[in-house]
């Protein structure tokens, strides 16, 4: 991933093809290997710290990474905006320059992060997609085929409902995680950290028949817990396509992916009265800011919880 070059007598090393400044690579290792950030969030920010230092050799005619300012932060914000980037990548792109310069700080490199008081540009959040309960309930109770395949989908698509966990959570499973016992899975979410998700009789039911069927298909057990016939673990973007595939029985959704069985649950639980702190754990949220977006309750629903849980509501 790593490779050591030089150019015009400047240190730089090469990453994913692409020429990094040696102390942004520091960076990046260190982002990487100590704070344990995940593969996609590093090569985010290698992308994001290449375009600063192509816009500061423009501007400057040459880069020096030990000197970052204010006045080039801003300068860097107004040339992306000219450029039409999105205001999410503008926003990532700051937030990438702004931990470049604290681990600056850190290092004794720099005295003070010159991006401290620099606002970032506020990016609207989208309701996110979810599926009514009944809808969700006839998805998964519907009609799967009895081969291996099969018995795979439905436990991949219960599963990703029942616990709401992520694509990538659900990709990185083991058999070894699974407490049939405890009826626990344990997941490595974000920055590798752990946490354990309860799941209910019919999903226990239905890993046993799963892994049942996927041993005899593949010739005994696997390490990862979700494969294909090949006994070759299932990829992010297999557990993508298939998520599609399955939601498409389901009619007005504007998206379709694995992240609707994961915004499908956080919302019919709080609408069902689950406590907002319970359902952040259990997602893995490191802030009530990201589950506070699942409070989106339509009127309509409002009303009926209201008739239903109000002692007043009732005639």
């Amino acid at each position: 991933m790593w490779r050591k070059t030089r150019v015009n007598q400047v240190s730089t090393i090469s990453y994913k093809g692409t020429l990094m400044n040696a102390t942004i690579n520091d960076f990046l290792k260190y982002i990487k290997y100590e704070r344990n950030y995940s593969d996609l969030t590093v090569e985010t920010y290698s992308i994001a710290l290449k375009e600063y230092e192509d816009y500061v050799t423009k501007e400057m005619g040459s880069f020096d990474p030990l000197s970052p300012s204010l006045n080039l932060a801003r300068g860097w914000m107004v040339d992306m905006g000219k450029r039409h980037m999105a205001v999410a990548t503008v926003k990532r792109n700051i937030c990438a320059l702004r931990s470049f310069c604290k681990y600056l700080c850190r290092k004794g490199k720099l005295k003070s992060n010159p991006l401290t008081l620099m606002p970032t540009p506020k990016v609207s959040k989208p309701l996110p997609n979810w599926v009514r309960e009944d809808q969700m309930d006839s998805l998964i109770d519907g009609d799967f085929e009895s081969d291996f395949e099969g018995v795979r989908d439905h436990l991949l698509i219960d599963m990703l409902y029942s616990t709401g966990m992520r694509r990538s959570e659900a990709a990185g499973l083991q058999d070894r995680d699974i407490d049939f016992s405890a009826r626990t899975l344990r997941v490595t979410g974000k920055g590798n950290k752990e946490r354990l998700i309860p799941f209910g009789p019919e999903l226990h039911e239905l890993l046993k028949q799963y892994i049942g069927v996927r041993n005899a298909t593949v010739g005994g057990p696997t390490q990862m817990l979700l494969t294909d016939a090949d006994g070759e673990g299932l990829k992010p973007g297999k557990i993508t396509a298939l998520s599609k595939k399955y939601l498409e029985q389901v009619p007005n959704l504007e998206r379709r992916g694995a992240h609707v069985f994961r915004h499908s649950f956080a919302t019919n639980m709080l609408a069902e009265g689950a406590d907002l702190m319970s359902v952040k754990e259990l997602l893995g949220h490191a802030s009530l800011d990201s589950t506070e977006v699942y409070t989106h309750l339509t009127p309509q629903e409002l009303l009926q919880n209201y008739r239903k849980a109000h002692p007043r509501s009732k005639e």
